[in-house]
């Protein structure tokens, strides 16, 4: 069960305790996919975001210290930015967002150079948080660590045979079977084949016919849902039977339904699973779709973090509400101790990635079973020790 937020710093309480008149909010802004093809997970980052605001303003007597601003970025890169440059022309400092690594990997320099400070919860490419700047910071385990779990695993249950890594030609796509091939190289039993698709394909049968030459046995894909299914139905239809292992890209209800039989026994790596937001006080419940559920509690995360840095950094004008400094609040984030949130205690390296108690760093392998209705599911079956 999760615990109700207690602790409400000194700076808060001092804040609280001022004439309402005299308070301005703090505004947070989000950008998010709320359209395009992501847009489940979208919705499921502002409704955590909206509720996290909604109990934190609570707890503060029910004045108004927090006013979240959300944005739609479509999970593009070019809306990403042109988001960036209206809400830090609009004076907002602290963001959560956006969900993309392609869309933080050309958002964060606007934000950089406005003084902004971000808590993205979804992107996962690992060279983000490697490019020095000092506003970036990131809930989700990078591609470099599910890529080392995944190959680590093929290392061990694959061992002395032969394993092709394919991707998508995406930063996401390429970034996991880079970091799948050099866990295999440093095991010493380097892939066989390395090879990659667009976006989109939906006729595999030159690449499944390459696989099929070099006689692999497993096969790592870095991609997304519906190209991975389509992949494994070209596999099995032409007799290959190699086992299929991919990243947290398939983790959406489409590779079930399109995979079908087809996908059982697929292997995957992705994150610890999250609590589950509990429903609104005193609200109706909230009905989410899977997605959204699997993402509100970061967005809820990313609010308080942002919000108790601010408060441990004093970085907020009481009267206008305005960020006098966002360098002082990313210097909050990184310093001991971590922060309480709905997630646990939270902190960051110096790089802007997790650390600490359920840090970035653990990811777990699951593969799709069926169950005894006739479903594909991942929850709860671990791979079998080879």
């Amino acid at each position: 069960m999760i615990r109700r937020l207690t602790l409400i710093s000194a700076g808060f309480l001092a804040l609280a305790a001022m004439p309402a008149a005299a308070q301005a909010p703090v505004r947070i802004g989000l950008s998010a996919p709320l359209s395009g093809p992501d847009a489940a997970f979208g919705q499921g980052l502002r409704q955590g975001a909206e509720q996290a605001v909604a109990d934190l303003n609570r707890a503060a007597g029910g004045r108004p210290r927090l006013v979240l601003v959300p944005a739609d970025d479509a999970g593009e890169a070019k809306q990403a930015v042109a988001i960036a440059r209206k809400l830090t022309a609009d004076g907002i400092r602290v963001v959560v967002g956006p969900f993309e690594s392609g869309a933080v990997a050309a958002a964060s320099p606007v934000y950089e150079d406005a003084g902004a400070v971000l808590v993205t919860t979804g992107a996962t490419y690992a060279p983000l948080t490697g490019r020095g700047l000092w506003n970036v910071f990131r809930l989700a385990p990078t591609d470099a660590q599910q890529g080392r779990a995944a190959g680590a695993y093929l290392a061990k249950a694959f061992a002395g045979r032969r394993v092709g890594i394919l991707n998508d030609r995406s930063t996401f796509g390429r970034g996991l079977a880079d970091a799948v091939a050099a866990q295999l190289k440093q095991s010493g039993a380097p892939e066989v084949l390395f090879d990659s698709f667009p976006r989109g394909t939906r006729d595999f049968s030159d690449l499944v016919a390459r696989l099929t030459a070099a006689r692999v046995e497993a096969v790592y894909v870095g991609g997304l849902a519906p190209e991975v299914a389509t992949l494994l139905h070209a596999m099995r239809q032409a007799g290959l039977g190699a086992t299929l292992v991919a990243g947290d890209g398939i983790l959406d209800p489409s590779f079930a339904t399109v995979a079908g039989p087809a996908g059982e026994g697929t292997v995957m790596t992705l994150a610890p699973d999250s609590p589950r937001l509990p429903d609104p006080r005193g609200g109706k419940p909230v009905a989410r779709s899977p997605e959204a559920d699997s993402v509100a509690a970061q967005a809820y995360a990313a609010v308080e973090l942002l919000y108790r840095a601010v408060e441990r950094a004093r970085a907020a004008d009481p009267k206008t509400g305005r960020i006098t400094d966002a360098r002082k609040i990313a210097e909050a984030l990184r310093n001991d101790p971590p922060i309480r949130t709905i997630l646990g205690p939270i902190g960051f390296d110096p790089r802007g990635d997790r650390i600490g108690d359920r840090a970035g760093g653990p990811v777990v392998l699951r593969v799709w079973r069926r169950t005894p209705d006739g479903r594909l599911d991942y929850a709860g079956h671990e791979p079998a020790e080879p």
